[in-house]
């Protein structure tokens, strides 16, 4: 085999074993908040399993705090399910979830209509969120109950509306709402950097090898 042909097939190895690991390993995303950047940001451990409809995420609040009195603390946190907004207005329904003991947060589950997503996100429609509060509604919240920087909490989510959703999907589906943030506006709504499907590995790793079988055939041919 020919040095390019090596190349190619070891990328497209490394490429499967990789995309093997990835259906058995949680996304991980980052969450950053839209107006303010660095300031307002989270990591999302997600993990879904497809045969009992679960999804379990532990969000870690990782905000830079740069100003006194700035907390930049999560007081709410939903999903929206592709597509992006749905036509009733408490989204898809029939979810149940809540949040594991925790010392620094109370957030409870909401499967109702969860209001508007500030910030130019007027178009979602949540599907389910926790919130902090009593009002019910994703642009309320009390950072008294939320999650400031540093801390993590975990959560469960489950329901037969999953069915057909990847990992990847609904991990993606995240809005984040920080408040007590060093803006005027004082909140912020953070959301993921999206993560690769393990599908899309497995179709690149595939191309991969079959660039290799191609270039492996061709140096035959010429020897």
């Amino acid at each position: 085999m020919s040095r390019f042909g090596k190349i190619i097939f070891s990328l497209a190895a490394l490429l499967v074993f990789a995309s093997a690991g990835t259906a058995v390993r949680a996304d991980t995303i980052t969450v950053t908040g839209v107006d303010t950047g660095q300031f307002s940001t989270a990591t999302v451990v997600c993990e879904f399993n497809s045969q009992t409809n679960t999804f379990t995420f532990t969000i870690t609040n990782t905000s830079a705090i740069t100003q006194p009195g700035s907390t930049s603390t999560i007081t709410g946190i939903g999903f929206d399910l592709p597509p992006l907004g749905n036509a009733s207005a408490s989204g898809l329904n029939g979810f149940t979830g809540m949040q594991a003991p925790s010392l620094s947060s109370t957030f409870v589950f909401s499967d109702a209509a969860l209001g508007s997503v500030p910030h130019g996100f007027n178009s979602a429609v949540l599907d389910f969120g926790f919130l902090t509060g009593n009002s019910g509604n994703f642009s309320g919240g009390s950072v008294n109950e939320g999650l400031a920087p540093g801390e993590s909490a975990s959560f469960i989510v489950s329901g037969a509306a999953f069915t057909g959703f990847t990992e990847a999907q609904i991990c993606n589906a995240i809005f984040v709402r920080f408040q007590n943030v060093n803006t005027g506006a004082g909140s912020d709504v953070g959301v993921s950097t999206a993560v690769p499907e393990p599908s899309s590995i497995l179709l690149l790793g595939s191309a991969l090898v079959g660039l290799g079988g191609i270039a492996r055939r061709k140096l035959k041919a010429r020897n």
